[in-house]
């Protein structure tokens, strides 16, 4: 099954991971990934991937004072269209298997 939306969403995908921010692309990178982050951060990473509605404001608040809003920003963000991205893929290929 094609998805005729995947240049359009690794477009996004690219933007987000690769493009101008506050925090490095490589940082960004292993949010999406959900590992390679550092040790602080690996807790909300993993929320975000398995759990994202049990993300607190306390989670947040902790890891606000070294990373500031825009950084922290970009790091749910990324961790977010990782995660997304790879229950997408999940489900496309578990289409294809049906």
């Amino acid at each position: 099954m094609t998805d005729p939306h995947a240049s359009l969403r690794d477009r996004v995908l690219r933007g987000v991971l690769e493009g101008a921010g506050e925090s490095d692309p490589a940082l960004r990178r292993a949010a999406a990934e959900g590992r390679g982050v550092p040790a602080d951060l690996q807790a909300l990473v993993d929320k975000i991937h398995r759990h994202a509605y049990k993300v607190t404001d306390e989670d947040l608040e902790r890891l606000q004072a070294k990373y500031g809003d825009d950084q922290l920003f970009e790091i749910v963000v990324s961790a977010a269209l990782g995660a997304s991205r790879q229950r997408l893929l999940a489900g496309l290929e578990a289409l294809e298997d049906a």
